[in-house]
This record gives C-alpha cells, sequence and structure tokens, in this order.
C-alpha cells in the first residue's frame, strides 16, 4: 500500500466518515471511488481537501493530564463560546467532555474533534450562541452601524453581559475596573484579545464565588 493511500485511510478514520460517504467524497473529487484506481496526483488532491476539512497527520496532542486536545475545524470557537458561558455562570463545568456532550447532543457527532462539516459545525455554534445570548443575556448583534468598534469585540460582549449580572446599575465603573485588570488609561476602550480573555476570567471567577456564597457552598 502506498504512502498517500494509507494517508487517505487514516484521514477517513480521523474525520468519521462512513463508507458510503467516504466512496462519494472520492468520486466527487477525482471521479473514481477507489484509491486504487487513482493517479497519485488524484491521491493527493483527496489528501488536500481532507486536511482542508481538518484532518491532521501530526502527533495527537494531549494536555498534561493525558487528555486528548479537542481537534477540528470548529474546535477553538466553540471552546472560546463554552469558556465564555462557564464565566457567565451558565454553566456549571468548563471541561471538554461537557462541550463534547453538548456537541454530540447538538450535530451527533461523537467528539468535536470530528465535528469538521460546515452544517454541524455551524450548527453547534449558533446553539451555543442563542443558549448564552438567552441565559446570559450577551448581545451579539454587529449590524449597528453607530456602534464603536470596541463594542464589537466577542471578550467585550461578555465582558458587559458579565457586568451587568455583577452590577445590575449599569456600566457606572466599568470602564475603570477594565482598564485597571490590564493596566490601561481609563479612557482606553480597544483590548486585545488576551486583554479581554483577562478580564472575562476575572469577572467569570467573581460570579461564581458570588452564586457560591448565595447559595451556601
Amino acid at each position: 500500500m502506498s504512502s498517500s493511500i494509507a494517508a487517505i485511510h487514516v484521514a477517513n478514520k480521523q474525520l468519521g466518515l462512513d463508507d458510503d460517504t467516504y466512496r462519494l467524497k472520492l468520486q466527487n473529487i477525482t471521479g473514481k471511488a477507489s484509491t486504487k484506481d487513482m493517479s497519485e496526483t488524484e491521491r493527493q488532491k483527496v489528501l488536500t481537501v481532507f486536511r482542508n476539512e481538518g484532518f491532521s497527520s501530526a502527533p495527537i496532542e494531549r494536555r498534561a493530564d493525558g487528555r486528548q486536545k479537542l481537534k477540528g475545524r470548529f474546535a477553538k470557537k466553540l471552546q472560546a463560546l463554552w469558556i465564555a458561558g462557564w464565566n457567565l455562570g451558565i454553566f456549571h463545568s468548563r471541561e471538554d467532555s461537557a462541550l463534547e456532550t453538548f456537541v454530540k447532543r447538538q450535530t451527533g457527532v461523537d467528539a468535536v474533534r470530528f465535528c469538521h462539516d460546515p452544517v454541524d459545525g455551524q450548527k453547534a455554534i449558533e446553539a451555543l450562541k442563542a443558549w448564552i445570548a438567552r441565559e446570559g443575556k450577551v448581545d451579539w448583534d454587529v449590524t449597528n452601524r453607530d456602534r464603536n468598534s470596541y463594542m464589537r469585540a466577542f471578550g467585550y460582549k461578555i465582558a458587559r453581559a458579565q457586568w451587568a449580572i455583577l452590577c445590575p446599575g449599569g456600566l457606572k465603573d466599568f470602564w475603570v475596573v477594565v482598564t485597571d485588570l490590564v493596566d490601561h488609561d481609563p479612557l482606553h476602550r480597544h483590548l486585545n484579545d488576551a486583554e479581554w480573555v483577562r478580564v472575562t476570567n476575572y469577572f467569570g471567577d467573581r460570579i461564581r464565588k458570588e452564586r457560591r456564597c448565595r447559595d451556601g457552598q
């Protein structure tokens, strides 16, 4: 068996394709349903398509505790949304396993690392965004042209919703606290992604602590 045929078989397994879907994809890409009938150029074309869909021949990455890291075209976006929901107090666990369970319920795939199909990925993303908007009062709207550009940032949207939980009275002192956390001038509004992560994690800790105190835990 050539190395390219072996790689295609690995990609098929990694992407979680059933046999009918696999054969149909080969047919659509090259006009042939079997790798044995393909030229090397055609097999490389198949591999290029599979790589674009999330296949990676790199060694499996694992966390410090040995768990496999989530992989896939939509993993980072889904993880960002899941952590945002956790920091808003919506989700009770930030573990990947909780996210995997959610994605399986929404898409039918076994784990986020197999969620390469745009339809499945977008379905899971939109379901998460809807849940976070409903329970966390996050305003995802970016169509209002009168809004300042910083208000379109993912981190700002989460932090603003968190502040509404912590201080329901309004935006008073919001920017004072935010800019103090990231060591900026109080008039500074344009934080980068890493700075917003620092802010939303801090607010998330406060939300969870306040709820534990309220619940007597």
